[in-house]
């Protein structure tokens, strides 16, 4: 006999889960719901390819902790996705079979195995950012004699005065620009929190002369493509790859990979070296937790020298160690 979680299908509870779960329920944010469908296109598209089934034949037992830690293995493995990628699909898993358990309790014990899986651990390397120096080079480096060189120098000085993640700096509307004499922008982040970001005087004059020279409705994109659409992250990646590719011509320290959230970075180590506290940096960058800020302490090798020059050294006089003869004895007294 059959047990009765062999016949529960996975299809419809997917369907339930993004329904129900993550849009009606949750409301969570557009892209957090097109996160998890990615990582669900990529699960069916593989067991397809592994079981020769569609999804709506598979059943929700054959989403077992084998298939999971070896589809897992397939993303980390097979399409080279970095650690942290590879633990935020399994989140999403993990986040539906904790839907599907209370659906579906015949199948808790298929569920609970996938469940006890552990996120794999990584190292976190050593934060990258820009100087001042490297930082300015790279504003000045898009040809503001053309059309999408000056909208490239208006962009990145934006993206480097609000710290904005890439997502926030295609997102911006016209509408979100308010250049009074107090000039800021709103921006959107994760999970739909809304910060409001000053300006300095001469982000929001560049702002100024790029809206007069192409004025454009509230509603229409701040930094469009060539056809007047939002600009992909990739878009956005490409155009500074650009800038830093020109401005290596004058500073050699910048031959290396450079990406939008290295921009980022470089704001917040910025503020952090100019003596901004770091609860206010926290509110500049939208982290939900101060936490999340404090690695830019931990990078900071400039603040901790002068931590340490400001301490005295400990007047210890130095002894050399001498081995004693009994080895046994030395141990003993570790």
């Amino acid at each position: 006999m059959s047990s009765p979680s062999a016949s529960i299908k996975l299809a419809p509870l997917v369907q339930q889960f993004f329904t129900e779960r993550l849009i009606a329920q949750s409301n969570v944010s557009p892209r957090t719901v097109v996160a998890y469908r990615d990582t669900f296109r990529l699960l069916l598209t593989w067991f397809e390819q592994k079981l020769r089934k569609r999804p709506e034949q598979l059943m929700l037992t054959e989403l077992n902790v084998t298939r999971v830690a070896a589809f897992l293995d397939y993303l980390e493995i097979e399409r080279h996705n970095a650690i942290r990628s590879r633990n935020a699909r399994f989140a999403a898993l993990r986040s539906f079979l904790s839907f599907a358990a209370h659906k579906e309790p015949a199948a808790l014990g298929t569920i609970q195995a996938v469940l006890a899986l552990p996120m794999k651990r990584f190292e976190r390397p050593l934060l990258g950012y820009l100087t001042r120096e490297e930082i300015d080079v790279v504003l000045d480096a898009p040809d503001g004699t053309t059309w999408s060189g000056q909208r490239d120098r208006v962009m990145l000085a934006t993206l480097y005065n609000t710290g904005a993640r890439v997502s926030e700096l295609i997102g911006l509307t016209v509408g979100n620009v308010v250049l009074g004499s107090c000039a800021f922008v709103h921006l959107q982040g994760k999970g739909r929190k809304q910060r409001t970001v000053p300006l300095w005087k001469t982000t929001a004059t560049s702002l100024r002369h790029w809206l007069r020279a192409y004025p454009r409705p509230a509603d229409q994109p701040l930094f469009p493509n060539r056809v007047g659409g939002p600009m992909t992250r990739t878009g956005v990646t490409n155009r500074l790859q650009l800038a830093v590719e020109t401005a290596a011509l004058r500073c050699s320290t910048l031959k290396r990979q450079i990406s939008p959230h290295t921009v980022r970075h470089s704001t917040a180590m910025h503020l952090l070296q100019a003596g901004v506290d770091i609860s206010v940096i926290a509110l500049w960058l939208g982290h939900e937790s101060i936490e999340t800020t404090h690695i830019y302490v931990e990078a900071d090798l400039a603040m901790k020298e002068r931590a340490l020059g400001a301490m005295q050294a400990p007047s210890v006089k130095s002894q050399r160690f001498r081995p004693t003869k009994d080895v046994l004895a030395f141990l003993e007294k570790l």
